[in-house]
């Protein structure tokens, strides 16, 4: 097993971890933000990478979209599918990373990254990667914690989020990684969380909807 094989078991145990408990750990409620600019867009076909439990996709297809998800934690998959059942709703989600699965070319009207902190190596490829899946004219809606937010979660560990600045975002690297877009939003916020277990308190955030030139 090669380096990048261990870390990525390590990253997929993680999360299982996280998962495999009763209760979801983001709540089922979804994303405030991105409940308001779904809202906003015509109904199509989008994609929620990381999506763990399945709150926001089970939302977006609660309104109508056709609802595509994708995650490395098996039982983050489990956890989303018994949601959407339990809101008598349907989505595609599937298990692996994003390399290893089978997403066409501007397959997607919209792109949901909602918290999808990918491990610092690989989130700009996989952002380039994402843009690819999007259509022309496609929505870009993302909300991330910032690199800011590394003070706000030393002081509370509550808030969640990752503990290295390498991991976190910044406007710049939102506009490096996507520089064919419109910027309809792009902004470095202070919130407050009240997400589930683990997103609770004062943190920072940086918020971008773009639409693809």
């Amino acid at each position: 097993m090669d380096e990048s094989e261990r870390l990525n078991d390590i990253w997929t145990a993680r999360w299982n971890e996280r998962y495999s408990k009763d209760e979801f750990a983001y709540g089922e409620e979804p994303n405030q933000y991105l409940k308001e600019q779904l809202q906003k867009l015509l109904k199509g076909t989008i994609l929620f990478p990381a999506e763990g439990e399945g709150r926001n996709a089970v939302f977006a297809a609660k309104l109508g979209w056709a609802v595509h998800a994708f995650d490395i934690s098996l039982e983050g998959k489990k956890k989303a599918m018994h949601l959407a059942e339990k809101m008598d709703v349907s989505i595609d989600y599937q298990v692996g990373s994003l390399e290893e699965l089978n997403f066409e070319p501007e397959q997607f009207d919209a792109i949901a990254l909602i918290y999808a902190h990918f491990p610092a190596n690989i989130k700009s490829v996989y952002h380039k990667i994402l843009d690819r899946y999007l259509k022309k004219n496609g929505t870009i809606i993302f909300e991330s914690f910032s690199k800011k937010h590394l003070a706000y979660v030393t002081a509370n560990e509550n808030v969640g989020g990752p503990k290295d600045i390498d991991s976190l975002f910044s406007i710049d690297e939102i506009k490096a990684d996507f520089p064919n877009y419109t910027i309809i939003e792009l902004e470095e916020k202070e919130i407050d969380l009240n997400e589930g277990l683990f997103h609770n308190g004062r943190g920072s955030v940086i918020r971008f909807v773009g639409q693809k030139n």
